[in-house]
Formats: structure tokens, C-alpha cells, sequence
């Protein structure tokens, strides 16, 4: 499904992706770890062109999706992006916030957006919070909503930031559960987390990162009970602690 090949990004003198090749298959579940600053939100960002990459290559069900002249908009609409804070649009409805791209990007028909927004809103539990506004819900709900809106476009594909790092400790359980439950479903996602307890659980594989390099990748049973590189051990070593 995602195919990562020498990719390499700068910022500046900067090295923040080093020659990173890896893959993803489809109905797999990858958690991308590692200490802060070590790429792995960068990384994430370049699956759907959040960040351009300036050397190497990323195909995603065999496109090369940063070849000149692909069409950015359409990429994205094919690949569900899940943030840090949310993104809400502000002025809009739960339920609006569901709809608004399905309408405006896939040509659905409100009433097709509508439903398809409700069931997604009670997979996520929502489903009564509909006609709210962001600024009335708590964080874990805001980011069950942002789930379920991505969900809407009928993505292939999963993309997750950090989405439980802005929250309460209190709110954190019922975003995982949510994640959990796609997994369970099939869907293809990666996810850059620092929640050990969900990596290990829920994850096909863990790629492990640091100082922008991938230096490990290992089923989650093996990665947690005797990791290869000295860096993920000591990483494993300072999260246990």
C-alpha cells in the first residue's frame, strides 16, 4: 500500500529524513516511535504531501504521489489525516464538520453525507453530539469527531499525528479505543504515537526512529522484549522507567 524508498528531507543544514525505505502493506497497522525530533511527524507528513521530500520516493497503491504535476487535492482526499489539535472547522456543526467535504469533494448528495456521517458519529460514539459546535466538546470528543471526518471520505488509508499528545490522561483511553476498533475493521494505518500500551497491542509492526533514520522495524512482541538497536533500547529503557 505504502512503498518508502531512500526518501530524504532537509530543513536548511538540517538532515531530517535519512534515507529512510520502508513499507507498508495493506490492512496493516504500523506505529511509527522514537524520541522527539527524530522525524517521525515529518514522515508521516510526507505520506500525503503535508512535507515535500527532496530526495527518494513515495508510492502509495503504486503511484509515485510526489512526480510532478499529480494532482495534491485529490491525493488527499484519498487519505484520512488525523492531527495533533484537531482542525475542526470552528463554525461548523459536528455533523457539518462530516459532511461538508464528502459534499464539496466527492459529490455526494447531502442526504448520502448525512447518513454516513451519523453511522460514522455513533461508531465513534458521538452520534448525539451532532448538532454541537467544537467549542462545546472536550478534547477526547473533538478528537473522535476528527477521526470520524476523516473516516467520511472513505479513505484506503489512515494517517495519525500524535493524536492523543494534546490531550487530558482522562481523555486519551476513549481516542485509542476508537483507533482500535478501525484496526480491528482492517484499515490501513500508520501512526506516529508515543502511547507504548496501544503500539503494543494494537500494531502489526513498530518502526522505530531517531535522529532521522528508521533504525528498526519488528513485530511489537519482539520490538518490546528484546529490541535490536542500542537506541531503541535505551529509548525502551527511559519509557519503562
Amino acid at each position: 500500500m505504502i512503498v518508502l524508498d531512500k526518501v530524504n528531507k532537509w530543513y536548511g543544514d538540517y538532515h531530517a529524513l535519512v534515507d529512510v525505505s520502508e513499507r507498508v502493506e495493506r490492512n496493516e497497522v504500523v506505529v511509527v516511535c522514537g524520541p522527539s525530533g527524530s522525524g517521525k511527524s515529518t514522515l508521516i507528513r510526507t505520506l500525503n504531501r503535508l512535507e515535500e521530500i527532496d530526495g527518494g520516493r513515495i508510492e502509495i497503491d503504486g503511484r509515485d504521489i510526489h512526480a510532478r504535476g499529480l494532482d495534491v487535492n485529490s491525493l488527499r482526499a484519498g487519505i484520512g489525516f488525523v492531527f495533533q489539535h484537531f482542525n475542526l472547522f470552528p463554525h461548523l456543526t459536528v455533523l457539518e464538520n462530516c459532511t461538508l467535504a464528502p459534499v464539496q469533494l466527492k459529490r455526494a448528495t447531502a442526504k448520502e453525507a448525512r447518513e454516513y456521517a451519523m453511522q460514522l458519529l455513533d461508531q465513534v460514539g458521538l452520534a448525539h453530539k451532532h448538532g454541537a459546535y467544537p467549542n462545546e466538546l472536550s478534547g477526547g470528543q473533538q478528537q473522535r469527531v476528527a477521526i470520524a471526518r476523516a473516516l467520511a471520505m472513505r479513505p484506503p488509508i489512515m494517517l495519525f499525528d500524535e493524536p492523543t499528545s494534546a490531550l487530558d490522561p482522562e481523555m486519551v483511553g476513549e481516542v485509542l479505543q476508537v483507533m482500535r476498533s478501525l484496526a480491528r475493521q482492517g484499515m490501513t494505518m500508520v501512526c506516529v504515537t508515543h502511547e507504548m500500551g496501544f503500539a503494543r497491542e494494537v500494531s502489526d509492526r513498530v518502526w522505530f526512529m531517531s535522529e532521522g533514520k528508521l533504525l528498526e522495524q519488528a513485530k511489537p512482541e519482539e520490538f518490546f522484549t528484546n529490541p535490536r538497536h542500542p537506541r531503541a533500547q535505551q529509548f525502551l529503557a527511559d519509557v519503562l522507567r
